[in-house]
């Protein structure tokens, strides 16, 4: 019932834009970029397709990996070991992508071979693995618990992925590769659950010779997305109902939300307008940026899934305006934190050389967030801001220009700290 209110808001304010979006679309010419359709022609295939068949429909070969957490749950992780269009040797070390929230590892692929981030990095002959946080599609299993019966496996947020869906996913990567570190490629979500992992464990931030965080969701105290205020509503409208909030699956692949959106977005007129129009409530609109391919491509694979607690812990956050830890309320604050307020994560500890990497029409993570959390890490080797005016949070997964306006400063510095590269 909550799941289609909510998808009932999100479809109606959809419609209301789906007009000014087709209308700003006709009018638009983009003099900066100028790309064609036909790098990425949709087929219907791949939006149908898990990641290892998506990568096999454009001849990439693709390992399926399964990792274990500590505490039981089971993710799948994909390697994409060489590119089909790699020349030379694979470098080293191996690279970890971690997705955003609601995401997978499909998210990496949905633009297609011409710029969806995994098949470029794979073909520039890196050692692609593509990892999956608990709760999304590829995260929906445990060696206990039943997540269609047993409540507790929801009870999570992005503070067990930071302490140990991360770190599984890391010393897995290592083991079966031979390698002393990994290079570390984080979106969104995945940013803030590495700054976690630094935070709250020992012994992981050697292991990362680079971490590139692309539209880092640390803090988001000048957020301007209309969903992420959606998800303010939302904590405040289940906190106070529910017992347990947090446990509960939401957004979920196969659900009502993402079935519906799958089926309307297939059609070519409808992606180019009504979601296109979705992407713009998420997010905020960057005409010409995510081609209409793309779009039906996408909404096969998201939303990917996460639990309640998840999104009403990024509720939380829009309030506090800080990067903090769950907020339980007054007398299990006391039991856990031995302090009636939730305490700070611990940026310092983020002491790999870090790369941030944001757009100024970005309403989900605005750029005065990135300053911020540029000034509170002590290793910061470059803030680069995406040249594209319009540049948003998720034309970082989906723009038909990643090859152009993102991919070359993430290589320039994965090649710079790889085996073949020159640290100076």
């Amino acid at each position: 019932m909550r799941e289609a209110a909510g998808g009932g808001v999100l479809l109606a304010c959809a419609l209301l834009l789906a007009l000014l979006v087709r209308r700003i679309a006709c009018e638009h010419n983009d003099t900066q970029l100028q790309l064609q359709d036909e790098l990425f022609t949709y087929n219907s295939k791949d939006s149908l397709s898990n990641f290892t068949e998506f990568t096999r429909n454009y001849g990439y070969y693709t390992e399926e990996h399964v990792v274990i957490t500590k505490d039981g749950y089971i993710l799948f992780l994909f390697r994409i070991p060489k590119g089909k269009n790699c020349n030379g040797s694979v470098k080293e070390p191996p690279i970890l992508l971690m997705h955003g929230l609601l995401m997978s590892a499909d998210s990496w692929l949905d633009a297609g071979p011409s710029s969806g981030l995994a098949f470029l990095l794979a073909d520039a002959c890196y050692d692609t693995w593509v990892g999956n946080m608990r709760g999304n599609y590829y995260g929906r299993r445990h060696v206990n618990l039943d997540p269609d019966t047993d409540s507790e496996f929801w009870d999570f947020n992005t503070e067990e992925m930071g302490v140990y869906d991360l770190p599984a996913t890391i010393d897995y990567v290592l083991e079966h590769t031979d390698s002393n570190d990994i290079m570390y490629v984080g979106f969104s979500q995945g940013c803030r659950i590495l700054f976690t992992m630094a935070s709250e464990t020992s012994g992981y931030v050697e292991k990362i010779r680079i971490a590139i965080n692309v539209a880092p969701a640390v803090r988001v105290k000048y957020t301007r997305s209309i969903s992420i205020r959606l998800l303010t509503q939302f904590y405040a409208l289940v906190s106070p109902i529910l017992k347990k909030p947090r446990q509960l699956e939401v957004l979920q692949k196969g659900g009502l939300i993402q079935t519906a959106t799958a089926f309307v977005c297939k059609d070519y007129n409808l992606a180019s307008t009504v979601c296109q129009a979705i992407l713009a409530i998420i997010d905020s609109y960057d005409p010409g940026s995510v081609t209409t391919d793309t779009i039906r491509t996408l909404f096969g694979h998201f939303p990917a899934g996460t639990s309640a607690y998840t999104l009403a812990f990024y509720g939380q956050g829009s309030i506090s305006k800080k990067f903090q830890k769950y907020d339980y309320g007054l007398k299990k604050n006391l039991q856990l934190y031995g302090s009636v307020v939730p305490p700070l994560y611990n940026l310092k500890k983020s002491t790999m050389p870090i790369v941030l990497i944001y757009g100024n029409n970005d309403f989900l993570v605005d750029p005065r967030d990135v300053r911020w959390l540029s000034n509170q890490l002590p290793n910061v080797l470059e803030r680069y801001e995406v040249s594209r005016s319009t540049w948003n949070h998720l034309d970082n997964n989906y723009s038909q220009f990643s090859k152009q306006l993102i991919f070359p400063k993430i290589n320039q510095y994965l090649s710079k700290y790889s085996s073949s590269g020159n640290i100076s």
